[in-house]
């Protein structure tokens, strides 16, 4: 388990001593985390960069997404990508083949990035010459909704071969969300067990207005609407009165 994010913390060990003395500095890791996304958010605003954390579990497609919509995108807007992953650089990899700034930023045992992750890879990225900045998050439905990492918005990734009632089931996480998307659609007529509707029915349970977008990345299907998504909160962050992201409400609960 991750050492950072206090996921170690469980209703049956809460009590010990170990996890007394634990809890105050993982309340001032969150202070200071929350200190430093707020940086970060000063930085992207004043190079008016619109910075996307993407999160989902292992698998639903983030990186293949993100090929697809950098291709897109290219020529129209610039685009620079931030990978997590506990280990390799498999996924920046793939995405600098696009011909766009990828900087891997490797997490160790860490389930989530966190703001000072983001900070320090910012080192490598001009942000003058960026107009999106997408956040490949650790791929994990639970610690990343908990960290803020200083972007305005927060996309979180279902892909169809997982089960329609992971909303539900991942409340923190996709109450977190600006944006769902419903990925791998071209698998739909497999997946039997998989009910579009039943998983918008969990989304909107949680009394969340987060729209929702079906797509295929790998087939082109319903890209164009994501496209559009993205080229409008572009446009908004230029524009007077820019709300930021909602707040996470991944606080920490002993």
């Amino acid at each position: 388990m991750c050492e950072t994010c206090g996921c170690s913390i469980t209703p049956g060990n809460q009590n010990t001593r170990a996890v007394s003395h634990a809890v105050p500095v993982l309340e001032n890791l969150m202070f200071e985390n929350d200190r430093m996304a707020a940086h970060n958010r000063e930085h992207f605003e004043r190079h008016g960069v619109l910075a996307l954390n993407l999160m989902s579990s292992p698998g639903a497609g983030k990186t293949l997404l993100l090929e697809a919509t950098v291709e897109a995108l290219k020529g129209e807007l610039r685009c620079a990508v931030l990978v997590g992953d506990l280990a390799t650089d498999n996924d920046a990899r793939r995405i600098a083949a696009h011909g766009v700034p990828a900087v891997q930023i490797g997490t160790g045992q860490a389930c989530h990035l966190d703001a000072h992750l983001v900070h320090d890879a910012l080192h490598d990225l001009d942000l003058s010459a960026i107009d999106i900045l997408f956040i490949e998050n650790v791929g994990n439905l639970v610690c990343p909704a908990s960290f803020d990492l200083g972007q305005q918005r927060n996309v979180v990734l279902l892909s169809v071969a997982e089960g329609d009632d992971k909303p539900a089931k991942y409340p923190v996480m996709f109450r977190a969300a600006d944006l769902v998307l419903l990925t791998k659609a071209d698998l739909l007529p497999v997946m039997d067990d998989f009910d579009p509707v039943r998983a918008e029915a969990a989304l909107r349970g949680l009394a969340t207005e987060a729209s929702l977008l079906t797509l295929s990345a790998k087939k082109g299907q319903g890209m164009a609407g994501w496209l559009d998504w993205v080229r409008a909160e572009s446009v908004a962050l230029r524009r007077p009165r820019f709300v930021a992201a909602r707040p996470y409400f991944g606080v920490l609960r002993v």
